[in-house]
Order: C-alpha cells, then sequence, then structure tokens
C-alpha cells in the first residue's frame, strides 16, 4: 500500500490483520510487554498514558526502539510517539494500535504509523515497516490461535552471508534439512542440526525466502525463520517462541546449541 498523505503534510502507512481471540485477549497480546514478546521481540509495556515501551530488536540499548504513550483506551486503540525512531533526522512517528471486534469470535488489529514531513525523504523506508507487519502478523495470528495467553521464552539467533539471497538461504536450510519443506507437511531438522520439529505453517517465495513452523520440539511454539537483505549482506534471523511449562528448560539447552550451529556455518565477518 502506498505512503497516504493530505494536505497537512501528515503522512501514513497502515497494515491490519484478522485473528482469533476476543478483544481483551487480543489487548493483552499487542499492548501488553508479556503479551508482545510473545511473537513480536522481547518488550516492555507502562500500560498508561504517559508510560514507555521499550522493544528490543538486538543487544545493546542501541538497538532498542522507545517510544511514549500518547493515548490508552484498553481494550481498543493505545497511541505511542517516537522521536527518530528511524535513525538521525528523521521525523517523529506515532504509530497507533487499533482493536476492532468481528463476529464469529475473532478481531480486526489495525496499526497505524504517522508522521509529517515535507519531502518523499522517508516513504520507502515507512513502506517496509509496512511489509515488515505482515510477516510479523502472521505469527501473532498463529500465537493467539495455538499459545493465547501461555507463559513464552522468545530467542533469537542470527547468521549472515554474501548476496544473491539464493545462495545465501540454501546454506541454511539445506544443512538443518528443510530444503524442501511444503506447508502442511511435518518436518524435523537433520542429525547434526539443533533439534527442531513440527508443521509448516508457511513458505515464502523464491524472492523472499521464509519458513514459519508451529513447533513440537524443542517444545510448544513457534519458528520463523528468514532471508533479509541488507547492505550488500544477507541476513538469517531465526526466531524462536518456545511456550507453556516447558519453555523455560528447553530455550536454556536449545538457545546455546543454535549460537553454536550458527557461528559454526556462518562465522562473523
Amino acid at each position: 500500500m502506498p505512503v497516504r498523505k493530505d494536505a497537512s503534510g501528515r503522512r501514513s502507512v497502515q497494515a491490519e490483520v484478522e485473528v482469533p481471540g476476543n478483544p481483551e485477549e487480543v489487548w493483552e497480546a499487542i499492548a501488553t510487554g508479556p503479551g508482545i514478546s510473545s511473537w513480536f521481540v522481547p518488550s516492555e509495556v507502562e500500560e498508561r498514558e504517559g508510560g514507555t515501551t521499550v522493544s528490543h530488536f538486538g543487544p545493546g540499548s542501541s538497538m532498542d526502539s522507545i517510544a511514549k504513550i500518547t493515548a490508552w483506551d484498553p481494550p481498543r486503540r493505545f497511541t505511542a510517539e517516537s522521536p527518530e525512531d528511524m535513525g538521525p533526522g528523521a521525523p517523529a512517528v506515532a504509530t497507533e494500535w487499533i482493536v476492532e471486534a468481528q463476529s464469529g469470535g475473532t478481531c480486526v488489529v489495525r496499526v497505524v504509523h504517522s508522521w509529517f514531513a515535507s519531502t518523499d525523504d522517508w516513504d520507502k523506508q515507512f513502506e517496509g515497516h509496512e511489509h515488515g507487519w505482515v510477516a510479523f502478523f502472521r505469527l501473532l495470528r498463529l500465537y493467539l490461535a495455538h499459545f493465547r495467553g501461555r507463559p513464552c521464552v522468545p530467542f533469537q539467533v542470527m547468521g549472515a552471508g554474501a548476496a544473491p539471497v539464493a545462495t545465501t538461504w540454501d546454506a541454511l536450510v539445506g544443512p538443518l534439512g528443510l530444503a524442501s519443506a511444503a506447508a502442511g507437511q511435518r518436518v524435523s531438522t537433520a542429525a547434526g542440526a539443533p533439534p527442531l520439529a513440527g508443521v509448516v505453517e508457511r513458505v515464502g517465495s523464491s524472492e523472499h525466502p521464509e519458513l514459519l513452523l508451529r513447533l513440537e520440539e524443542p517444545a510448544p511454539g513457534i519458528a520463523h525463520l528468514f532471508a533479509l537483505p541488507m547492505a550488500g549482506r544477507v541476513f538469517l534471523p531465526i526466531r524462536v517462541y518456545l511456550y507453556g511449562d516447558e519453555a523455560k528448560p528447553a530455550a536454556a539447552r536449545a538457545e546455546p546449541s543454535w549460537q553454536a550451529w550458527m557461528a559454526e556455518r556462518f562465522p562473523a565477518q
């Protein structure tokens, strides 16, 4: 969807998804720290107008996104504003979350990013935000459908290689034994790889490689593997969300194993 512009200089992009659950259940998933951490990135939320939200996109404070809550109306709507969230010189961004109840026990979740600018300098980056939400919303829908309200322990590992995307992606999924995975198929990782088993929920296109798995091993959960071309490199994030009483010990075993496996195949350069 292109950037929307009005005469005042306000610009916006938005994305939405229909998810299972009533407004209170969906609000818990999108407006609390434990809820957001269960399908997005580790986050904290001060649940009030004037409170602060912090989203941790990587190690170190430089990877944190910090915003101030300017509107708080549970379980329907909240807005948070962040200055220069896109980098030095970027306009301040207001992010609005809206929950709309639908018939049949579902809700529509809508996220709207808006900013004021007199030029098109930032439009492409904000359009990228919209596409990013589409991917994360698949995780939100899967979480609410299968793991709603269960305690979560997330972790992420990362590898990187050289372009082209297809070559680096094959270097990941080939040794994992997942190169021929198909939607609906039950899969497990190959011998020598960290144990991961479950059902394939989604396979991305060759232009945007991606695997979304609903896990049974190492614990009930979700795994999201994808390729991200950036700055002449191809990054390979693997996000794992484990749920329930088994989650904490399973994550404590699995994360070091994945870190070692990725470091061996994609050494830092």
